[in-house]
């Protein structure tokens, strides 16, 4: 018997990504176990933890990845983009290069990841509303210039942090349950009905064309390479007999029904010869 935890509708790959200390990995503890670790330690490679909502009935499993910000680390984590369908872009409001590096870190999603992926831009330690360098506005607006949602959220006291990932849940859930709307599995495709079949036989027996055609190539190829053979050797030995035997033997091999132009260009090699 399967667990609870097991059961789902759809499994949703989501990527936290930005730079380190933003506070990506409390933002996932505290979605995933309502917990939240002032003592939170740098992510060593990637971590990855699940939880499951239910959106219009369905259950959705959110299977979300947790991926380390240092530079060292980057060959790793980009990996991992792969099989996403969204992601969390952190910064870090009270830092402002965190978020000048949002731009470098969309371009390496945007290089990983499918291009239908949904990103939602996130102005994480929104508690810390005393020292805050990125202005709100300023955000929303780079959001809105590169396709992005928006949210400001606080790991410590849970603000938004529910709604942050409800919300990128749901925009996936509704992208992909209008997509199978729209392209039905194969077996419920719509066909017409009352439709005769017209079974159109050919006029020519192909199997008798392709068998006189290769054996007319094959015979062919076989002339020309008996034929080169010959006259490379008459060429080293320079003997009249040579010329006469291979005139001779190419004769036979086309047949009685032989082309004239098959013959003067022997002939021709001949003359050349002599």
């Amino acid at each position: 018997m399967g667990t609870r935890d097991d059961e789902y509708d759809y499994l949703f790959k989501v990527v936290l990504i930005g730079d380190s200390g933003v506070g990506k990995s409390n933002l996932l503890s505290r979605f995933t176990r309502n917990e939240f670790n002032l003592e939170s330690k740098s992510t060593i490679g990637v971590e990855f933890a699940t939880r499951s909502i239910q959106v219009d009935g369905k259950t959705i499993k959110a299977q979300i990845w947790d991926t380390a910000g240092q530079e060292r680390y980057r060959a790793i984590t980009s990996a991992y983009y792969r099989g996403a369908v969204g992601a969390l872009l952190v910064y870090d409001i009270a830092k402002h290069l965190t978020y000048e590096n949002v731009e470098r870190w969309l371009r390496e999603l945007r290089d990983h990841a499918d291009q239908n992926i949904v990103i939602m831009l996130v102005g994480n330690k929104s508690d810390l509303r005393h020292l805050r360098a990125v202005p709100t506005d300023e955000a929303k607006a780079f959001a809105e210039r590169n396709g992005l949602s928006f949210i400001e959220t606080s790991a410590l006291d849970s603000t938004n942090v529910e709604t942050a990932f409800q919300n990128i849940l749901t925009e996936i859930y509704r992208i992909v349950s209008q997509k199978q709307i729209r392209d039905p599995p194969e077996g419920d495709t719509i066909r017409p009905h009352n439709v005769e079949q017209i079974d159109v036989k050919p006029t020519v027996n192909a199997d008798s064309v392709r068998k006189q055609c290769c054996h007319e190539s094959l015979l062919g190829l076989i002339i020309n390479f008996i034929d080169s053979l010959l006259w490379f050797i008459c060429g080293s030995l320079w003997q009249h007999e040579c010329s006469i035997g291979i005139l001779t033997v190419h004769y036979a091999l086309t047949g009685a029904g032989g082309t004239h132009k098959s013959m003067l260009h022997v002939g021709q090699k001949a003359e050349k010869v002599w």
